[in-house]
């Protein structure tokens, strides 16, 4: 049995690009555990809270119920559950799970071939990460789940397997004149940039091509903050600040909050933009919330005397 394809083609709700990383979440999460106690299972109401976190965390803005993966991951061959009253799930309900004291944990047969071949974790673990997330969550994603993993290649390929273009990069940030366009930001050590992304709109893992018009240019902290929908780009393509975003800090006010309604630094004349449909995507798929308002723009001053210019702000995105 393959369990790098099993793992590679778990059954997933897709419809329009939709993301669905419940399954992949709760498998993640699975491994962890099973890298620390083989023999453990995994009690759904003991383990119900930290699932949700993961979720509200990594997962689309609707949110669903750890009960669902919980149950349906078994079509997949990969896991199992028991209840008091012995094998097999009472359902995807979470009363149901709750009071039959339901516990799941890794198939018998991957438990075996996990034993057998140690390094297999690490590479399924890779899979569902390169698959269902952008690198820029991985570290903090095995971090959360208590995964710990060599930094080495997964060792695996399929023949239908993406490639990535290696220069998307270079074009993106040359696109953006080496300048985040969301702060500015343009450091460089010497000759060589520090701290620019090329971060994409539409997550490579979810058919986000390696174009410029799927691109920006970002530095790490607002990529960060962008693949985890803290920010978004809306219509006209201003910034988009979610509400759910806090920060008290003069720091963050003035490096996050205060971006709302700004519009976007770049790209350079001649460069296509970024595309309505994957800036729809985006704004669906991985945006947490509502936008906050754009902050009016400051006072001027003309011959005429002192008026107000007319404040920015983002209108309500598509998709």
């Amino acid at each position: 049995m393959d369990w790098l394809e099993r793992t590679a083609t778990l059954r997933q709700w897709t419809k329009g690009g939709a993301r669905a990383p419940h399954k992949p979440l709760l498998f993640l999460y699975a491994l962890s555990r099973f890298q620390q106690d083989a023999d453990g299972e995994l009690v759904y109401s003991a383990v119900e809270e930290d699932l949700k976190r993961l979720l509200a965390e990594y997962g689309p803005p609707n949110r669903t119920t750890p009960a669902y993966p919980f149950h349906h991951l078994i079509s997949d061959g990969v896991w199992e559950v028991r209840t008091d009253h012995g094998p097999g799930s009472p359902g995807s309900a979470v009363r149901e799970l709750r009071a039959a004291g339901a516990a799941g944990r890794l198939a018998p047969e991957l438990r075996a071939a996990l034993r057998r071949e140690p390094s297999l974790l690490g590479r399924m673990a890779r899979v569902l990460l390169d698959q269902h997330f952008p690198p820029s969550l991985h570290g903090e994603l095995c971090e959360a789940t208590g995964l710990e993993l060599e930094p080495a290649e997964t060792g695996w390929s399929s023949p239908a397997r993406r490639r990535r273009d290696r220069r998307m990069r270079e074009l993106v940030l040359t696109a953006y004149e080496y300048q985040c366009a969301f702060c500015g930001y343009d450091g460089r050590l010497g000759a060589v940039p520090v701290g620019l992304e090329a971060a994409h709109v539409r997550w490579w893992a979810f058919g986000g091509p390696d174009d410029v018009d799927n691109g920006l240019c970002l530095c790490s902290l607002h990529h960060k903050l962008f693949d985890k929908g803290v920010l978004g780009v809306g219509d006209g393509h201003h910034i988009l600040v979610s509400q759910h975003f806090v920060g008290r800090s003069p720091t963050a006010q003035e490096h996050v909050i205060a971006l709302a309604g700004r519009p976007l630094i770049g790209p350079q004349p001649g460069v296509r933009p970024v595309a309505t449909h994957h800036r729809s995507w985006h704004t669906s798929q991985v945006f947490h919330g509502n936008p906050r308002p754009g902050a009016p723009l400051p006072r001027t001053r003309s011959r005429g005397g002192s008026h107000n210019r007319p404040q920015v702000s983002p209108r309500t995105p598509t998709g």
